[in-house]
């Protein structure tokens, strides 16, 4: 049995038996109207805040007024459940009292210090988490968020190996900034790419639209690795310093790799001297049913990249974790790179006291759990009842629908890439989930589940009745 089904097994056996203590949330409660400051704090907006990934005259910002636990609510009183985790990263919901106490009592014992000294918050959060990164990878650096980790492990891995060049696979996100969003695949590169940063891309596995014409997930594993060897061979395996993969994509769909395939790409690493490169920045700490998804398949990388769960992104705070090789490169050499809030002590704390809970409260148990008893069989129930659906996939707490006009020919329900009235289908999809009370991630033809790993089994199935009933609003698009 591999890894995958065996904590899948092990989660459904825990099911009737395993159950955290939930606090009382302020979710529970009405939240009191207030439309008025409503229409301040969205003035304010208009008029100041210059929003990421967006055309600023075209979007609508909603104005949040609180939140708590797997919940949040704006000033007209209305309450979403929150089936994207912010941006996939409040692995332990909104408002937990424990961490917001953590940054509470650092700030009143020290607020800020620079990087190049000993801190006690930045210590113990790199002790925790070189406990739980597999292998080796016991020397942490910290970064502002998941882009700036990617930049600085890509920077590692040139100067380590020698090398210029990069492989990243096209279906992956790593970031916004200039080297991370040239490592990525997907079209927010397009803008930004210049085509000289030393990347070359591959594709990776994705069984169920497989650029090999494989029937099976065997055949898919086999082509793929036989593409990537291919793709190295043919580009010069002296010229590449780093292969760099998400674990299990995030933004790009979800699409857990098959049994096998990251263990092949580790020995080709091995065969060439390439840095193995994993991003875990959205799978990491406790998003796929373990503490990192690496865990799930065997697989050690000689560097690893988180953030967001990391504290539930509650200060910034991301991370290289480097492997004992790497870090004794830079022994007597120094390491070109660092930023001035590197480590934050505000942020450490957070991270300090979000593993704290995690580790307490059994989060990452929850995810699997729930994952595997209510998520999974939940899911492809909805896939059943409704034709937009074309394929469920995921694992823990990290979960995608993609939905397509037609299941024969998995035409997707929008062109990849789609803007303006070519999305309508999916934007009218996401405005009857809101409308129903969940706040869905949407991406391309795709909506993902990928709630608060602190959610409960009564959470999901509410939110899961809404996803239903707004599934039959994509169902009216399909053939």
């Amino acid at each position: 049995m591999d890894n995958l089904s065996r904590i899948a097994s092990d989660a459904r056996q825990a099911a009737d038996t395993t159950a955290r203590p939930r606090p009382p949330t302020l979710a529970r409660m009405t939240p009191q109207p207030n439309p008025e400051a409503g229409a301040a704090v969205k003035a304010a907006d208009r008029a100041h805040v210059f929003h990421s990934w967006s055309a600023q005259e075209l979007i609508d910002p909603l104005a949040v007024a609180g939140a708590e636990g797997s919940y949040f609510w704006d000033y007209e009183g209305r309450r979403y459940l929150d089936f994207s985790s912010g941006l996939v990263y409040t692995n332990v919901g909104y408002q937990h009292p424990k961490v917001v106490a953590a940054i509470q009592e650092q700030a009143g014992r020290l607020a800020t210090f620079a990087p190049a000294f000993a801190v006690e918050a930045r210590s113990e959060a790199a002790r925790l988490i070189a406990e739980r990164t597999p292998g080796d990878l016991d020397k942490i650096f910290f970064t502002n968020g998941g882009a700036d980790a990617v930049e600085h492990a890509i920077r590692m891995a040139r100067l380590h190996t020698g090398r210029p060049k990069v492989l990243s696979a096209y279906r992956s996100y790593h970031g916004g900034t200039q080297q991370a969003v040239n490592v990525t695949g997907d079209p927010r590169r397009w803008a930004s790419d210049s085509g000289t940063a030393g990347v070359v891309r591959f594709w990776a596995p994705y069984l169920y639209r497989s650029r090999f014409y494989a029937q099976t997930e065997e055949q898919e594993c086999a082509r793929a690795l036989e593409h990537l060897e291919t793709t190295i061979a043919f580009e010069g395996p002296s010229t590449i310093a780093a292969i760099i993969l998400e674990t299990v994509p995030g933004t790009a769909g979800i699409m857990v790799p098959p049994p096998g395939y990251l263990a092949g790409v580790r020995e080709l690493c091995d065969q060439h001297g390439i840095v193995f490169v994993l991003d875990e920045v959205m799978a990491g700490f406790g998003r796929t049913g373990e503490w990192f998804a690496a865990d799930l398949f065997g697989v050690t990388p000689d560097l690893l990249t988180f953030a967001k769960g990391v504290n539930s992104g509650y200060v910034p705070l991301g991370g290289v974790a480097i492997s004992g090789a790497i870090a004794d490169t830079f022994g007597k050499r120094p390491y070109p790179g660092g930023l001035t809030y590197s480590g934050h002590p505000l942020a450490c704390a957070a991270a300090v006291a979000t593993i704290g809970v995690m580790a307490e409260e059994g989060v990452v148990e929850n995810a699997a759990r729930l994952g595997a008893s209510v998520v999974e069989p939940e899911l492809r129930a909805l896939a059943e009842r409704h034709p937009s659906v074309g394929e469920v996939r995921g694992v823990g707490m990290f979960w995608a629908l993609e939905l397509v006009r037609d299941r024969e020919t998995r035409e997707p329900l929008v062109p990849y890439n789609a803007a303006g009235e070519a999305n309508a289908p999916m934007a009218a999809f996401a405005a009857a989930a809101k409308a129903g009370g969940i706040w869905p991630f949407v991406n391309m033809n795709r909506t993902h589940v990928v709630p608060p790993l602190t959610v409960s089994e009564a959470e999901l199935k509410e939110g899961l009745a809404v996803l239903d009933a707004a599934l039959s609003v994509a169902d009216e698009y399909t053939a």
